[in-house]
Formats: C-alpha cells, sequence, structure tokens
C-alpha cells in the first residue's frame, strides 16, 4: 500500500507539471504572450511548486523526479516540442541547468526548509527579476559578459532573495539571521548576475544550500 501511495504521488506530480507546461503552451500558441513570458512563467510555476515538494515526497521520489523532469527537457529540446519554453532569442541552458539542480540540491540537503529556500531562489527570486525587469526595467540595462541584465531586475532579485531568507529564519530558526541577511542576498544576486547562459539556475540554489547548511 505504501509503495502504491508513493507511484500515485508521483504521477499527480507529473500530472501537474505537465498540465501547467501544457497551459502555458496553449497561450503562447494563440499568442497571448510571448515566449520569454511564458519560459519564465513555467520557470516560476514549476520551480515554486518543486520548493515544496519534501513536504509530501520523500528524498529519492525528488532525485527521481528530477531526473524525469531532466530526460524530458532533454527530449523536448531535440524534438522542438514545447516551443514556447525553447523559442528564446538569447542561448541558454536554463532549462537543463533547473532540472539538475533541483535533483542536486535533494542530495546536498535532506532539510526542508533549506531545500525550499534555495529552490525559491531559482523558480520566484530569478523569475520574477527576469519578468519585472523585462516589463519595467528598459531604461536600466547593462550588460555582464554581453547578456542583458536591469537594476530594476537586479533589485527585484535581492528583494525576493532577502524576503526568502527572513521567512527561512522565521520558520526554522537556523543560525544567525541577522549578519547572514546582510551577505547572502547580496552574494545570490551577485551570482545570478554573472550567471550567464542560464547558468545561475545552477550557481544560485547550490550556493544558497551550501551557505545555509554551514550556518
Amino acid at each position: 500500500m505504501q509503495y502504491n501511495n508513493g507511484v500515485l504521488k508521483l504521477l499527480l506530480v507529473a500530472l501537474v507539471i505537465f498540465i501547467l507546461l501544457l497551459i502555458v503552451e496553449l497561450l503562447w500558441r494563440v499568442k497571448k504572450y510571448r515566449s520569454e513570458f511564458t519560459r519564465k512563467s513555467i520557470h516560476i510555476l514549476v520551480g515554486t511548486f518543486a520548493a515544496f515538494w519534501p513536504w509530501f515526497l520523500s528524498w529519492r521520489q525528488i532525485e527521481l523526479l528530477a531526473l524525469a523532469f531532466l530526460i524530458v527537457v532533454v527530449t523536448a529540446r531535440y524534438l522542438v516540442i514545447f516551443d514556447s519554453i525553447h523559442k528564446i532569442e538569447r542561448k541558454s541552458i536554463g532549462d537543463l541547468l533547473f532540472a539538475i539542480s533541483i535533483g542536486l540540491v535533494a542530495l546536498i540537503t535532506h532539510e526542508r526548509w533549506i531545500f525550499t529556500a534555495a529552490v525559491l531562489h531559482m523558480s520566484l527570486a530569478d523569475g520574477l527579476a527576469a519578468v519585472i525587469g523585462t516589463r519595467y526595467g528598459k531604461g536600466s540595462v547593462y550588460k555582464i559578459f554581453g547578456q542583458r541584465k536591469s537594476l530594476v531586475g537586479t533589485v527585484t532579485f535581492w528583494l525576493c532573495s532577502l524576503t526568502i531568507l527572513i521567512i527561512y529564519f522565521s520558520a526554522s530558526h537556523n543560525g544567525d539571521a541577522w549578519p547572514t541577511l546582510l551577505w547572502l542576498p547580496l552574494a545570490a544576486t551577485l551570482l545570478e548576475n554573472v550567471g550567464i547562459y542560464g547558468s545561475d539556475n545552477l550557481l544560485v540554489p547550490l550556493f544558497v544550500v551550501i551557505a545555509l547548511r554551514a550556518l
């Protein structure tokens, strides 16, 4: 019975992800939104959903889901499925690193709050920074290693990181909050800036999980 419940949970999670992908793909195909917006919508929705997996899935199940997600992303790239995610103007391997990061974070830590905080940095902070920066940051654009960033997007990421960590410390009571709140959001924001071609999807969550484990 326990085995059947585990399989059912995995199938339900996979179904939720597929439905989210399908909805965003349909919105893109009817030309409601641009690819960058739809790509970041999936980034935010799926990533935020994944951030809370430890609350109802085992660590082994999360690792298996991350592996399955990676296989799906590679297959979708090869078969050119889900255009709303892959048809972007700039080169990026962020979708591949997205799945890899979830699996690696689950391997590095088995503390639920740390996992949630790390993955939310990748999904919510990074996703909102891109969406808000694209929409409102046209007048504050700068380049790092040839890739466009905006001051509005950078500040958005820092504010999201700070908020995530305040909630993390309030809920988990781990470590000394105030010194960490001063340096960790700034360091994560710097990594998000230099993580070109989507590599911030790997750099930021791994840095956050390692930093929080060291407290």
